[in-house]
């Protein structure tokens, strides 16, 4: 098995791992890409404006504390997840710096207010219910709550309509315990830069620019994500909120942007079997594969229940020992297995990519599953550890 020396183990709920277990199946994340990423991103945007990194679902699978923490470490201090449950799993897991700010994606429900103003997460407002529901709850905490207004400009997913974006920013001007603290909305095809995304951007700079001639003060405004971030440099507005991107993919996965991104997780796993099959001997269930001639075949420790999507069946590439090889057979829970063709160089023990930097993409993988790179990285499940690794990743 490749060496795991250089890895430094990170906390994954709700257990720790460490390096020296040799688990069958994990996920190694590299800091350095992580923060070059970053770096990539910040070349493009200039200094002036904000980043906000996108750590929502575990950081799409990488380790939400550990990212949020190197992010920090590197001077951003806005960070984004898809619900206060997230702004809480993280406050609890990771000491936020004093003037870093989290911002919790998903519209409120009343009875998960007062969590916002307990945990200090900034509350997204779409609708004026919300907004009354939380001046009466700060009020009767005696706190302020900072809150951040959506406009829905066209993902048709959360926000007030623009028509109505006007009453809704008073009504929050109105109300003594909640602060604005900024305005955003969200791209539905941002990696266009024109059409639809034009339009966005319209609709939006218009509702921002009225509450900012009417009230004679400027508010943070942002409303690119990865794609807009490359194709639109007129969005970059205030701040930008890079997600795919910091993970060393792209946004269209067929379609890579420009920016020489690194991938930050590499998924792999051991080969725990080796075998050799006649011709037409059948693999795995329904019996998808059948040898065209003599074969040696792998067994690879990690299926479907780790994050190897089933849709992969037949259509993957895995690397083993800096060697190419067809994923063969239907998907299972916890194998997978590799056509070896005649190479004896394989053996049991030997490290398999699944995807990342000594092998397939997550973008060619996800490519091959009829699906988006975001996906597989989101699917990687918690039964995989996560391994840290600070230093340039071997490649």
């Amino acid at each position: 098995m490749a060496a795991r020396s250089g890895l430094a183990a990170g906390p994954i709920i709700p257990e720790t791992v460490t390096a020296d277990l040799h688990h069958l199946s994990e996920a190694v994340i590299s800091i350095d890409n992580l923060l070059h990423n970053l770096a990539c991103i910040r070349e493009i945007t200039g200094s002036t404006h904000r980043i906000m990194g996108i750590v929502k679902a575990n950081a799409y699978g990488h380790g939400a504390p550990e990212v949020t923490a190197a992010l920090e470490s590197a001077g951003v201090r806005d960070f984004g997840v898809a619900n206060v449950h997230e702004a809480i799993e993280l406050r609890q897991a990771h000491r936020l710096q004093g003037d870093s700010r989290l911002l919790a994606f998903a519209a409120p429900l009343p009875q998960h207010i007062g969590l916002y103003l307990e945990h200090g997460v900034e509350m997204t407002l779409c609708d004026l219910a919300s907004i009354e529901s939380a001046s009466a709850i700060a009020a009767a905490g005696g706190g302020m709550l900072r809150v951040q207004v959506k406009v829905d400009t066209g993902m048709g997913r959360l926000g007030v309509s623009p028509a109505d974006a006007a009453a809704l920013l008073d009504a929050v001007d109105r109300a003594p315990n909640l602060e604005l603290a900024g305005i955003y909305t969200h791209f539905a095809e941002g990696h266009d830069a024109n059409g639809f995304t034009a339009i966005q951007l319209e609709r939006f700079l218009a509702v921002t620019g009225e509450y900012e001639r009417k009230t004679g003060r400027r508010v943070l405004k942002h409303a690119a994500s990865s794609g807009a971030i490359v194709s639109k440099p007129s969005a970059h507005l205030d701040m930008v909120r890079p997600g795919i991107l910091l993970y060393g993919c792209h946004p269209v996965d067929s379609n890579p942007t420009p920016l020489p991104v690194k991938p930050v997780m590499q998924f792999q796993s051991t080969v725990i079997f080796v075998k050799e099959v006649p011709e037409g001997a059948t693999v795995s269930y329904n019996r998808t594969w059948a040898a065209p001639g003599p074969r040696r075949i792998a067994t690879v420790a990690a299926g479907y229940a780790d994050g190897f999507h089933r849709a992969l069946t037949n259509r993957a590439k895995v690397s083993i020992g800096g060697r190419t090889f067809d994923q063969i057979g239907t998907v299972t829970m916890d194998q997978i297995m590799v056509d070896l063709g005649e190479d004896r160089t394989v053996q049991p023990g030997d490290t398999a990519v699944l995807f990342g930097w000594d092998g397939p993409s997550a973008g060619q993988q996800a490519l091959a599953a009829g699906t988006i790179s975001y996906e597989l990285l989101c699917s990687v499940s918690r039964r995989v550890p996560r391994l840290f690794r600070n230093g340039s990743p071997r490649s």
